[in-house]
Formats: structure tokens, C-alpha cells, sequence
């Protein structure tokens, strides 16, 4: 397992859940069960890490895995031992992203990347576009449909935009990116693609396995 000390110059950070049914996904229990809710955190968590995969073949980053529920083993069995691993802790998402961007700086991190797995559409081509766009600006976002974004990453800690934040609604976005304007800092954004949170949600990823 990677130490944090192991922590390279430009660095991944993907937020997720241990699929533990009737802990995760629980909007779409409804429509899958909660076992099949669980099922498919468990299928989104490995498909966005198979796309991390391919782009640390092309260019060099490391990779940490900030996981809610479960434990330390359960995670390193289930996605494996390479990984960096650390709890999400307590607090809501901006406090959790906050904490989590401090520690990768504190150990040497020039520009850090968080993303969830909740986004069939984020590639490993996008992943390279945010990597490349953070040699040049502090902010790189990906605006998700529903008014939240799917990716943040940053060349330095700024706290304020994890702060006063309606996380889990549609202003998630545009009052990130006020706060941003307000500092003086430019966003660069991502496409624009639909996370799977709602039932209405599944075709996005029935079209992903489909491929």
C-alpha cells in the first residue's frame, strides 16, 4: 500500500462509498433494491478506477481512495493493495474534500484532482484534459447536469470554496464558481456530463456496460 509520503506531484483523489446494501445509493433503491443499489456502486467505483488505470499508463500521478463506510481491509480487498487509502471522516462533502486536499499538499502534492464515481462519462481522456489545464490554472471544474460538478481539481488549498456551499443541490456549481470569481480565480471547465443518482438516471449507465 502506498504511504502518504508516497504522495507524487500531481495526484488523484476519488471519493466513494463501500457498497454495503442500504448504505449506498439509496435514491435508487427504489428502482433496484438495495442490494442492486449496492451492486452498482460497487460496478461504478471499479469502472471509473479502470479509467484511472488506462491514463496512469500515459502519464504519472497518484492515486488515493477517500472511502465512507466499510474499513480499511474491506476497501484493500475489494480494489486492491496499490492504492492509496484513507475514511472520508466526519463532516459534510466540502469539509471531507477540504481535509482531504490539505493532507495532499502537506505531502508535497503540486496539483490534486477529486473526483466521485458516480459519472459514467468522465474518461481518462477528460482525466488528462484536467491534469494538463492544471499546469496553467489554479481551478479546473466539471459541471455535472444536475448543477453540481463532477471534478474539481486545484493547484493550491482555497477554502473557501468548500465553505457555505448547499452541497447536494443544483447550486452546488454556480455558487462554487461565485465564490471562485469573488477571489479573483478563473475557473477552466470540463464538458458537462450527467451523474446517476436518480432512477431516470440508469440508462446513462446501461449505455456505458452496453459498449
Amino acid at each position: 500500500m502506498l504511504k502518504l509520503s508516497q504522495i507524487q506531484k500531481q495526484h488523484l483523489i476519488i471519493f466513494t462509498r463501500y457498497p454495503e446494501p442500504g448504505q449506498t445509493k439509496t435514491r435508487l433503491i427504489p428502482a433496484l433494491g438495495s442490494i442492486g443499489a449496492a451492486n452498482l456502486q460497487q460496478q461504478m467505483t471499479e469502472y471509473t478506477l479502470l479509467q484511472v488505470h488506462e491514463l496512469q499508463k500515459a502519464i504519472n500521478f497518484s492515486v488515493e481512495v477517500r472511502f465512507a463506510g466499510g474499513s480499511l481491509q474491506l476497501m484493500q480487498d475489494w480494489l486492491g493493495w496499490e492504492l492509496l487509502y484513507a475514511s472520508q471522516g466526519d463532516g459534510d462533502l466540502g469539509s471531507r474534500m477540504a481535509r482531504s486536499l490539505v493532507d495532499a499538499f502537506q505531502k508535497s502534492a503540486e496539483s490534486v484532482i477529486i473526483i466521485g464515481t458516480d459519472c459514467p462519462g468522465l474518461t481518462s481522456q477528460i482525466l488528462a484534459a484536467a491534469f494538463q489545464q492544471l499546469q496553467t490554472v489554479e481551478l479546473v471544474l466539471g459541471p455535472a447536469l444536475d448543477g453540481g460538478y463532477y471534478l474539481i481539481g486545484v493547484r493550491r488549498f482555497i477554502p473557501e470554496l468548500f465553505t457555505n456551499i448547499d452541497w447536494g443541490t443544483s447550486q452546488v456549481l454556480p455558487q462554487t464558481v461565485a465564490i471562485a470569481e469573488k477571489l479573483g480565480v478563473s475557473p477552466i471547465y470540463l464538458p458537462a456530463l450527467a451523474d446517476v443518482d436518480r432512477p431516470e438516471d440508469l440508462s446513462l449507465w446501461e449505455a456505458v456496460v452496453q459498449r
